[in-house]
């Protein structure tokens, strides 16, 4: 059975096995981000940069200039990933909410 646990505090994403997914609600859109392994991920929730999930590294959440908490989703922070397949940082609007879908986590 799988359980969702509803997050304030943010979680790190290397803490999670493989297969944990994540849905993160920004401002602006609804990210469901599955864990791979460390701080590799698959993404997907943006319409042009990962409509279906896509192969990421999680960088971290940040306040702006230089806040960067590296590996942590954190409510009120933005978050940051990098597609494997670029290696320009993508940063999102301010995350608003954060949901674990437990079930092996």
């Amino acid at each position: 059975m799988t359980a969702i646990s509803e997050l304030t505090d943010g979680v790190a994403v290397t803490s999670l096995y493989p297969g944990c997914v994540l849905d993160v609600q920004t401002r602006n859109r609804n990210y469901r981000i599955e864990c791979v392994q460390g701080e590799e991920v698959r993404i997907s929730g943006h319409p042009s940069i990962c409509p279906v999930p896509t192969a990421a590294r999680l960088v971290g959440s940040s306040k702006g200039m230089g806040g960067l908490e590296a590996g942590v989703v954190k409510a009120g922070m933005h978050l940051v990933f990098e597609r494997l397949d670029e290696s320009r940082p993508i940063t999102t609007s301010e995350i608003t909410g954060i949901r674990v879908k437990r079930g092996g986590c």
